[in-house]
């Protein structure tokens, strides 16, 4: 039973072993060719090294610059009333979120929305969780529309 397991055929290949005569195939030099500092005993080069050029990642310009602080804040999208209108795919008596308006592709999410009063407004719509313009609330309620 286990006194009789064998490891199949090519699981294991042996190592090569250089260095132990001509008669081998890898004698004299070992695979490392002539004299040289690659040919020596402990070499080992650093990496990024190309022989004494200046390196690659020392020819290259460096990152420079800083984050700006108001890229990393959260942005205000204005969004105007008439484009609201125009969509389509906003229809009359409609509760518009935040949510709403990712989903409809007018932001990514986690940024805020402030509705505009430019344009103008036919279909009464209901928005939760906006900031609003006082033109854009007066056009809302004016079309039958409240603001939560």
């Amino acid at each position: 039973m286990l006194n009789e397991l064998k490891r199949p055929a090519g699981s294991r290949r042996k190592s090569i072993q250089i260095g132990r005569g001509n008669g081998s195939g890898r004698g004299n030099y070992s695979t490392r060719g002539l004299k040289g500092q690659k040919a020596r005993t402990g070499f080992s080069q650093k990496p990024g090294f190309e022989g004494g050029q200046t390196p690659l990642h020392m020819r290259l310009p460096k990152a420079r610059g800083f984050k700006r602080y108001f890229k990393l804040i959260n942005h205000v999208t204005p969004i105007n009333i008439g484009v609201l209108n125009a969509d389509e795919r906003v229809k009359a008596n409609d509760t518009l979120t935040p949510e709403v308006l990712y989903t409809l592709g007018y932001g990514k999410i986690g940024t805020s929305f402030k509705i505009l009063g430019t344009g103008e407004l036919s279909k009464s719509l209901t928005f939760e969780g906006f900031a609003v313009s006082q033109s854009a609330k007066s056009l809302i309620e004016k079309a039958g529309g409240s603001v939560a």
